[in-house]
């Protein structure tokens, strides 16, 4: 290297393969000084900028941002922040099409500016000797610096990259292509803070020379360095003007006759090359604290009144700078190049802003440059492959990019082409060669992101399978490492096996309730086997009533086994149950009063647990007396029931009264068969009620009634002789229409009752009542029912002492006149109907009476 630097500082240069020389067309905009652009009314900054990944935005909309703020922010070394350029408001932050051969859209920050131009908190460096290479590194990255070349790479990434190995630093002011003197014009006029910005690079990287390369078509820009410069360790080489020599390989080639390997960079050979526009950015940064928010942009062609290099903020859209600057577009080819002839790109439109990289804007008359290109058949002449710089086979990789061909394309090494446009500008066919490799190289490109993130994610897959092979193998281990401990302990214990152990407790739990249902299934099969025995033997003896005292003990253990289960679920309920409370104490109401009902009749009292029993026998007591007070009712005129407001009760009460007429005369005729022969038998009729619960209540209310007039029948005209007469009360009727159609039921049995009844009294005291067969009543789960049943039972107990005092009067004296029913509720509508229904009952009771007096005659 030594001996490469002494070469160099003898003068020595060399030269690079292919090139060309295009008119240069570069005096048009170097005959006017710089001018500055004005602000314009929108300003549009994509977030990326740069090659890399776009930065992190850090505004929202509708926020004011001040010159110089940051806008985003990075996160990894190929990120760079953008800035605003002006003071203004945030209007939106959308996609816009920016500056790119595709033409797409990217995200980008639209300011409204304000025109005050107030600036951001500026941090400049006094003293940048005195910092760290990291320090000035982490400024020129917080500034947003990128390389204004045209590549566009992040400058501190570049700079970092190079720390400790370079040994020679090039500065690119060669600016070979054709039209653009941006750097031209900066070397000219910026010259100090050029060389100021190649120190401050030298004391981050501390090369061992440092050279710049500017072509001789630069006489101003090569003099002014040279003055810049003059007490500097800087080497200032003028290089002959070839295109495209500001190319870094190329450049490196001329300056150093080093070439850069096939996959490396310049700093793996030592070197580091920088653009002289991005060394001003760099002074600017460090030492103003100024971030990258401006560039000089020439505009030159002939559409241009006078091409000449503007100072222009970054974000300005093209249309302002052509407003400003006298453009008249070519009437019958407008064309407007974003960079120069041969590396540049046509914009879609004029609205597209001036970006970091945009270093010109070419905009020829249709003469000045040939819009009119036909590609034809390649002719195989050879000249493009001798004037690519980078010994490459431009016929060939055109073949295999058309033909999409990739794999072929880099075998020839397409991604070592620079683009520069050299084989397309000497093609005598006209085949756009460049626009061939752009395409192949960007299918490249995805395709090796596509499958770069396949490998990842097939790497990620199987890094899972694995773990969870091995997550599954240790937990395997685990279980059976835990139950070969448990195995050892068991055995050092001398216990068994856990296993047994669980399946024992297990039997021993199901063997408890089977043993619990053994202790009551045996009691019933034996009781039901009694019960058997005693009928075989009745029907042996020629009885016609079989013994069913043991069905009944039965019935009654079971019971009792209910009431005991229905305790217990009480009990174990927490909540207090009015309902319940309610039921509790109609029921202990009615077993008060059935219980001085038997001390006075001398009959034995129902055991104290039956509650369902004393209340049906209370009704039924209450229904004999009544069958026995029936017949003195016959003088009496049959009064018709008054009408109620309602008509719906109205027509309820009439229904009643015409069913019980029918069932009345039904009666009579079977009664006094059904007496000599068998038993006397309860007419079970199911309730009319629409309503099933309603009908099994009325149902078993039924029942009870007609087994319990059966025992009352013999002892009610002597419990009734004495009792004076009262006035019957009745329970009111209920307001629930459920309530009113399980009233209803029991109004339809009660007639059909008192009809057997009647035909039984007069032999009642002769024969024996047969045994009744007690049935258990169903129980009404709604709690309301249950209060209206005992309701009633206690209105027939009353009713029932009234009837037996004047039915011993009845028969030796005249027929006593019908008790009038005085309903106990404050309703005139519920009165009447009560009314109607008891003076229905009396009658049906004496017509029954008469046809019984007059068969025994």
């Amino acid at each position: 290297m030594l001996s490469l630097i002494k070469q160099i500082k003898t003068g020595a240069l060399w030269d690079f393969p292919g090139g060309v020389h295009p008119p240069e067309n570069k005096r048009q905009s170097l005959k006017t000084p710089i001018a500055r652009a004005s602000i314009a009314n929108e300003l549009v900054l994509p977030v990326k900028q740069h090659i890399g990944k776009p930065g992190n935005l850090i505004v929202s909309v509708g926020e004011r941002v001040l010159k110089g703020q940051p806008l985003t922010k990075y996160d990894t070394s190929f990120m760079l922040p953008i800035h605003a350029p002006t003071s203004g408001v945030i209007t939106a932050i959308e996609p816009r099409t920016t500056a790119h051969p595709s033409g797409l859209s990217e995200l980008c920050v639209v300011i409204e500016p304000d025109f005050q131009e107030q600036w951001f908190e500026l941090n400049p460096v006094e003293d940048y000797q005195s910092l760290t290479p990291d320090a000035l590194i982490e400024i020129i990255r917080q500034a947003g610096v990128s390389g204004m070349g045209g590549a566009g790479f992040p400058t501190a990434k570049k700079i970092q990259a190079g720390l400790g190995r370079t040994e020679i630093l090039i500065v690119n002011a060669a600016e070979c292509e054709p039209y653009i003197t941006a750097d031209d014009v900066l070397m000219q006029q910026h010259a100090d803070a050029i060389v100021q910005g190649i120190e401050i690079v030298e004391h981050i990287l501390k090369p061992k020379l440092t050279i710049i390369g500017i072509e001789d078509n630069k006489p101003q820009a090569v003099q002014a360095l040279e003055q810049a410069a003059k007490h500097k360790d800087i080497v200032i080489r003028v290089i002959p003007t070839k295109y495209p020599s500001g190319g870094e390989k190329q450049l490196i080639k001329v300056l150093t006759n080093k070439e850069v390997p096939n996959t490396g960079i310049p700093a793996d050979i030592g070197l580091l090359v920088q653009n002289v526009g991005s060394l001003y950015a760099i002074q600017r940064a460090v030492c103003h604290g100024e971030p990258l928010i401006e560039r000089i942009v020439t505009l030159t062609g002939n559409t241009f009144k006078q091409p000449q290099n503007v100072w222009t903020l970054v974000g300005t859209p093209v249309q302002a700078l052509l407003n400003e600057f006298e453009y008249s577009a070519d009437k019958k080819a407008p064309r407007l190049i974003m960079g120069g002839p041969m590396m540049g790109f046509t914009l879609p439109h004029t609205n597209v802003p001036i970006t970091k990289t945009a270093n010109c804007i070419l905009a020829p008359t249709r003469r000045e440059i040939s819009i009119e290109q036909y590609e034809m058949a390649c002719i195989r002449c050879g000249k493009c492959a001798e004037a690519c710089p980078a010994s490459l086979l431009p016929q060939q990789l055109q073949w295999h990019a058309k033909a999409q061909e990739y794999d072929k394309c880099e075998e020839l090494n397409l991604k070592d082409c620079i683009e520069c446009g050299a084989c397309a500008f000497v093609c005598p066919s006209e085949i756009p060669l460049v626009k061939y490799y752009r395409q192949a190289k960007a299918e490249i490109r995805t395709r090796k992101e596509e499958a770069e993130a396949s490998e990842r994610a097939r790497l990620r897959f199987e890094h899972k399978k694995a773990r969870m092979e091995r997550d599954k193998a240790e937990r395997e281990n685990r279980f059976k490492k835990a139950a070969d401990d448990r195995r050892q302990e068991m055995k050092s214990s001398g216990g068994d096996d856990a296993i047994a152990a669980a399946i024992a407790r297990v039997k021993a739990q199901q063997a408890k309730p089977e043993s619990q249902e053994s202790n009551v299934k045996p009691a019933v099969a034996a009781a039901i086997a009694r019960a058997k025995a005693k009928q075989a033997q009745a029907q042996q003896q020629g009885s016609n009533e079989p013994d069913n005292s043991e069905m009944t003990k039965l019935r009654e253990e079971r019971k009792r086994l209910a009431r005991e289960r229905k305790a217990e679920k009480e009990s174990s309920s927490s909540e207090p149950n009015e309902k319940k409370d309610t039921v509790a104490a109609a029921i202990a109401r009615a077993k008060a009063k059935k219980a001085q009902q038997a001390e006075a009749d001398g009959s034995p009292t129902a055991p104290a647990e039956d509650k369902k029993a004393a209340v049906a026998a209370a009704i039924a007591r209450a229904k004999a007396r009544k069958a026995e007070q029936a017949p003195v009712a016959d003088s009496k005129e049959q009064n018709d029931a008054p009408a109620t407001d309602d008509p719906k009760k109205a027509a309820v009460a009439a229904a009643i009264a015409r069913a019980k007429a029918r069932k009345a005369e039904q009666g009579s005729a079977t009664a006094s068969d059904a007496a000599a022969n068998e038993p006397e038998k309860a007419v079970e009729d199911t309730p009319a009620a629409e309503d099933p619960k309603k009908a099994a209540v009325a149902a078993a209310i039924a029942r009870a009634k007609a087994r319990k007039a059966e025992q009352e029948s013999a002892k009610a005209s002597d419990a009734t002789a004495n009792e004076p007469e009262t006035t019957v009360e009745y329970a009111p009727v209920a307001e629930d229409p459920k309530k009113a159609a399980v009233a209803a039921a029991i109004a339809r049995a009660k007639a059909r009752k008192a009809e057997q009844e009647s035909a039984t009294t007069s032999d009642a005291a002769v024969h024996e009542p047969a045994t009744p067969v007690e049935d258990d009543a169903p129980v009404a789960e709604d709690p309301k029912k249950a209060a209206v049943a005992a309701a009633i039972a206690r209105a027939k107990v009353r009713k029932a002492e009234q009837e037996s005092a004047k039915a011993s009067d009845a028969a030796a004296n005249e027929p006593a006149t019908t008790v009038e029913d005085t309903p106990a509720t404050e309703d005139p509508k519920k009165a009447a109907v009560a009314a109607a229904i008891a003076r229905a009952k009396a009658r049906k009771a004496q017509q029954e009476q008469q046809k019984q007096f007059e068969e025994k005659e």
